[in-house]
């Protein structure tokens, strides 16, 4: 070894990990791709063979196929302008998007209100667009139904929860009678998630500390869950809808068996700080949180639910205020973190292979995010290897921003599209509650996702419709008729009574 050798020693390798160490961010300073950090790290160095410099870069870059993922906005006019979107304090997306509609919680005065407006619907917004209006309180929360485009909940102040459904080509007049009421919270509804395989079940929780399971089709709630002592920050499905893992302000992580309504398993103090914590369930069965330290440090962290001693990998990002929203694709495993008040998009890849949630990158722009909507894969331009598709809500537009790979060829890249959750349910909401799992139905974009109506109000509309239809608006000419049925048996037995009198007389 040379004299400069030992004077310098290539120390600034990382040890497997995919991340630099440094003052400015201690955690997740991605490995530089810029030349003049790069030429600045390789001219403390000493030159090494070709052998050492292929072995030092297989340990600073980790091979990944999204280690290149970038985002971009979509361009002016393909934005929705002049909405006024909800000031309302919240930690929910206010935000909800499908291959369809793109819908929007907004400023009312008078209640609760929100927008909903086909996608292709870009532009500058009338002030007088029409918007469904039906909730007496401010709506916290909104989310489209996944085997129903037309079909999306919203959740309020006013303790109720509604379920409406949105012509094709949007509203044209403002929508203020759902097609199902669901009532049963004894305070605001802020969080609501669709099942993600059963067909007609939504899941409700409520600032009275309460969770609800309910058949939309018959409008009644079927189970609920009361298992929480203080206020329920997130409460989100798995993969194919067997388990339920929830964050609470008591800062325990509790997985529950939705149908028995029992405690899997739970983790005290999945983080330390005050904050709100959120918790998706990703690959494998495992969990992501975010959440606060103690020193209000914004946090990522991945939990083993079976093994909750100690978090598989628990790693600070920033001294931000804002709550991070988890967004988790399966195809690709990766999750991205949009901080409400934040200007950027963090995104990482979760594997298998220490430290398990590899950080790739991160978009930023220079306005905040009140909100955000997250597209399903299906609702994605394969074509362009896109991955992901967000749409920001500013103070008063709603901006789409676009993840990409970047690839050369034109032709369909299977490796970054497998088979993905397809519109078609795979239990009914019966089945479901008596105990039938499904896994989801796959579908293929190999050659782009078209919805076809027909199709639709096959298999779901017409489904949910009808159902509710006659556990609804028929309720009232049911009972008419079985009033109007008692009341000709009463005569009839009264005759009869008169009939038996008479011949007793005789």
């Amino acid at each position: 070894m040379t004299a400069k050798e030992r004077r310098d020693p290539p120390a600034l390798v990382s040890s497997g990990h995919n991340y630099w160490h440094s003052p400015s961010s201690p955690h997740l300073c991605p490995p530089s791709e810029s030349s003049s950090s790069s030429s600045h790290l390789r001219s403390h160095r000493p030159i090494p063979s070709h052998s050492s410099q292929v072995t030092m870069s297989r340990k600073v870059v980790r091979s990944s196929k999204f280690r290149h993922v970038f985002g971009q906005a979509v361009k002016a006019d393909q934005c929705y302008d002049d909405i006024r979107i909800s000031q309302m304090t919240w930690d929910s997306n206010f935000c909800s998007v499908n291959p369809k509609f793109v819908a929007m919680i907004v400023d009312a005065s008078g209640g609760g209100a929100f927008i909903v407006l086909p996608l292709s619907k870009t532009g500058r917004i009338d002030m007088s667009s029409p918007t469904v209006c039906g909730h007496t309180g401010p709506v916290l929360d909104i989310e489209f139904c996944p085997h129903n485009d037309n079909i999306i909940a919203s959740g309020s102040e006013d303790c109720s929860v509604m379920i409406w459904e949105i012509p094709d080509g949007g509203l044209v007049t403002p929508m203020k009678d759902p097609v199902v009421k669901l009532e049963g919270h004894s305070k605001r509804v802020g969080i609501l998630s669709w099942h993600p395989t059963a067909h007609n079940v939504l899941m409700s929780a409520g600032c009275d500390n309460v969770i609800f399971l309910w058949n939309v089709a018959r409008g009644e709630s079927v189970l609920r869950i009361d298992s929480h002592s203080d206020l329920i920050y997130s409460a989100s499905w798995n993969r194919n809808g067997s388990q339920i893992v929830t964050a609470c302000k008591d800062k325990k992580l509790r997985v529950f068996d939705p149908r028995e309504g029992t405690v899997i398993c739970e983790k005290d103090k999945a983080h330390e700080g005050s904050r709100p914590i959120k918790a998706v369930f990703v690959s494998d069965g495992k969990i992501l949180t975010t959440g606060f330290s103690r020193m209000s440090e914004r946090q990522v962290a991945l939990w083993d639910p079976l093994n909750f001693g100690e978090a598989m990998t628990l790693q600070e990002l920033d001294t931000s205020s804002g709550v991070l929203l988890p967004f988790f694709d399966p195809d690709t495993g990766i999750i991205y973190l949009c901080g409400k008040g934040d200007s950027s998009i963090r995104y990482f890849e979760v594997t298998d292979e220490a430290p398990y949630v590899h950080y790739l990158s991160m978009y930023s722009s220079k306005e905040s995010q009140k909100g955000m909507g997250y597209m399903p894969k299906r609702g994605l331009e394969v074509n362009k290897c896109e991955i992901a598709r967000f749409y920001k809500l500013h103070e008063r537009k709603c901006e789409p921003i676009v993840m990409t790979v970047p690839r050369k060829s034109d032709l369909f890249q299977e490796d970054l599209y497998p088979d993905t959750n397809g519109p078609e349910p795979s239990v009914e909401a019966d089945e479901w509650f008596a105990g039938k799992d499904g896994e989801p139905i796959l579908i293929s974009l190999k050659d782009g996702f078209v919805a076809t109506t027909k199709n639709k109000e096959f298999k779901v509309i017409k489904s949910l419709m009808t159902t509710t239809s006659s556990s609804l608006s028929n309720r009232q000419s049911d009972s008419a008729a079985l009033q109007n049925e008692v009341k000709k048996l009463r005569e009839m037995v009264e005759d009869l009574t008169k009939r038996v009198s008479e011949l007793e007389s005789k």
